[in-house]
């Protein structure tokens, strides 16, 4: 496996890129977060470097290159492969009659005996990530393995955009194949925040829009935790998640707020939070989130001398709370996983990947991690 990694700012264009080994290159994964990266002749532009390329990304909450993150620009990574190749599959939302729908279609579209792993790269606004894991995850086999995440739009919250093989376009979902019968790819999922408050149970939701919880205006009950917070929602939301689970035999799953409704006093979260569900909301604690991209990295980890791949897709949230120690958790995962490793990614409205013994499913909040090598 061979790469070169790129910047592109709109007064200097790209930088650093190889002619020779762009000829070559199979894969290139793009991040963005840049008006102009949105349009038509920068594609082209990006297509010109990478003729052969399978060229797929999303729009960012930050744009991860090896141990940096940026904003406002694009970063490509290209990665040329020795005996495995990519292919890859998109969608549009309005297309389907549901997400589960469109996530099932793109999993078959994908499906040979030879495929080992399928990244996802979803619209992060129009989308339920929950919905859209259980369609990839129904019929894609046990063995191939999945993982993505949900495009940002910094704190805006306003448009996501998803490349696939063309400029980027909002309300899509693609979809990359990884097929090689030496090709592997291990993953890591984990968090890091703490609990407060009494578990509650969610009295009324449907999907991932929480109307209820103890019989209470979820926005209501919400806002008396947040306290000065609560003039700077949604945004502010970032920094206390839920927890939601099933029973208290159950683990949680931490799901992000993307939007508020005054009206109807209800919560639209980033996945599901189904009705009779216990949930409880999160805090910030330091040391935990970096501690834990660690064990994202650990579990991810390989052990061989060649060079490989690691796609890391972090939340928005735990950027906004970690601030300038946000580096650090990547620095962590570089410390963990060795130099041989490649490192690009973006920070997301949420992350979808397998976690212990169950399929993949959307997570927020985490540090999820996908090493793939040869």
């Amino acid at each position: 496996m061979r790469s070169q990694q790129i910047r592109w700012s709109e007064t200097s264009g790209w930088s650093g890129y190889n002619a020779i080994e762009g000829l070559s290159s199979d894969l290139v994964l793009v991040f963005i977060d840049h008006p102009k990266s949105l349009s038509d002749e920068w594609f082209e532009e990006l297509r010109s470097l990478f003729p052969n390329a399978v060229i797929a990304g999303v729009s960012t909450a930050g744009s991860v290159l090896d141990t940096l993150i940026s904003d406002q620009d694009a970063v490509a990574t290209a990665i040329t492969f020795e005996r495995s190749s990519v292919r890859c599959v998109s969608g549009l939302v309005t297309d389907y009659v549901d997400v589960e729908t469109l996530g099932s279609d793109l999993g078959r579209k994908l499906m040979d005996e030879t495929l080992q792993h399928v990244l996802i790269l979803s619209d992060g606004l129009s989308v339920n990530g929950s919905a859209l894991a259980r369609g990839f995850s129904e019929v894609l086999p046990q063995g191939v393995t999945i993982t993505g995440g949900l495009a940002g739009d910094g704190t805006r919250f306003g448009t996501t955009y998803v490349i696939a093989q063309g400029a980027a376009q909002t309300g899509m979902v693609a979809a990359i194949g990884f097929y090689g019968e030496t090709l592997r790819a291990k993953s890591g999922c984990f968090a890091g925040w703490d609990e407060f408050g009494p578990e509650r149970v969610i009295t009324q939701s449907n999907a991932n829009v929480l109307y209820t919880i103890d019989d209470k205006p979820a926005l209501e009950l919400y806002k008396s935790y947040l306290g000065e917070f609560a003039a700077d929602l949604p945004g502010s939301g970032l920094r206390f998640p839920i927890s939601v689970r099933e029973n208290t035999q159950s683990t949680p799953l931490i799901r992000t707020l993307l939007a508020v409704d005054e009206e109807t006093q209800s919560l639209t979260f980033a996945g599901d939070v189904p009705q009779g569900h216990l949930c409880r909301l999160l805090k910030t604690n330091m040391d935990l989130l970096i501690e834990h991209a660690g064990l994202a990295a650990e579990s991810s980890k390989i052990d061989q001398n060649e060079a490989f791949l690691v796609i890391a897709v972090s939340c928005v949230g735990r950027r906004l709370v970690l601030g300038q120690l946000c580096e650090e958790e990547l620095e962590i995962i570089r410390e963990t996983l060795g130099d041989k490793a490649i490192i690009t990614g973006f920070y997301s409205y949420g992350e979808l990947s397998e976690k212990g013994e169950s399929r993949c499913t959307l997570h927020n909040q985490t540090m999820t991690l996908v090493s793939i090598y040869e």
